[in-house]
């Protein structure tokens, strides 16, 4: 099993925009601030709904863990399940068998069984690929956060913090074969979603594309759901295409588990400005 993630330098220098002031974010406003207001200070009130985003400290990795672990488990039902709503093919195949288990069969119990044991199949590979590439994920950047974000000229990466508790995460990591800065391993701990947590936590990368002089931000998503397409598009992300069959990192590309398992790819984009 072969996964591999770009590093883009191997050692960390100072560049104008790399450390920046940090984001205080309360649940029904966003600002950006180098020092908290006196105001926010003195209500405790206040202080309990705002959200500190701050870059990664070595103390915050086995909360980004949980948080990256938790997010990525999510996907093994929705892939298993609301993915198939996406799939009209595999719908069709398995309509198809369904109908060829009774013609062979002749036996109506085989026949009602036959779409429980196929979702029970997807489960399956739905499970084993996404702990695959969970597996390789946590061996490889998010086992060495520092090495991959930090230390990395162009790249970084952000923790939010609400109530002292790290809650979201997110990163940037440069690209300076063609000047755009990659935004990944976003997620925000499902206990605290709603708060505009992550889309506090996109602006963080924009942000820092902006003040490092990129020309683009892009990222690419395997969500089911459509609240995470529809928080990119509220960033300002454009849709530049999708791949239906796509192969994540771990997949052995059996034909039992290209059958049981299908996963829809989309590209984003937002530009900053001309090359």
């Amino acid at each position: 099993m072969v996964c591999e993630t770009k590093i883009v330098a191997d050692e960390h220098e100072a560049i104008a925009g790399t450390k920046k002031d940090s984001i205080i974010v309360s649940s029904s406003q966003m600002w950006t601030s180098s020092s908290p207001s006196p105001s926010a200070l003195e209500s405790k009130v206040e202080k309990r709904d705002q959200v500190f985003i701050r870059e990664f400290e070595r103390s915050d990795h086995e909360e980004v863990r949980r948080i990256f672990t938790e997010g990525i488990m999510e996907r093994i039902p929705n892939s298993a399940f609301r993915g198939l709503k996406q799939q009209t093919r595999t719908q069709f195949i398995y309509a198809f068998l369904t109908v060829m288990c009774y013609v062979m069969t002749k036996s109506f119990t085989l026949t009602f069984c036959a779409p429980f044991i196929l979702m029970g199949a997807r489960y399956y590979y739905s499970r084993k690929v996404i702990l695959n590439y969970l597996d390789c994920a946590l061996h490889t950047d998010m086992a060495d956060i520092e090495g991959y974000y930090m230390k990395p000229t162009g790249s970084c990466f952000w923790v939010a913090v609400l109530q002292g508790q790290v809650v979201g995460i997110v990163a940037a990591q440069g690209r300076e074969d063609d000047n755009t800065v990659e935004l990944r391993r976003m997620s925000v701990d499902s206990h605290f979603r709603g708060k505009g947590i992550a889309k506090a936590l996109g602006r963080r990368v924009l942000e820092f594309a902006m003040l490092n002089n990129y020309s683009a931000v892009v990222l690419g998503t395997t969500a089911v759901k459509m609240a995470a397409h529809k928080l990119y598009e509220s960033l300002g992300f454009r849709r530049v295409g999708e791949t239906e069959d796509y192969t994540l990192p771990g997949m052995t590309r059996s034909s039992l588990e290209r059958l049981f398992f299908q996963i829809r790819y989309s590209r984003y984009r937002l530009q900053l400005h001309e090359e």
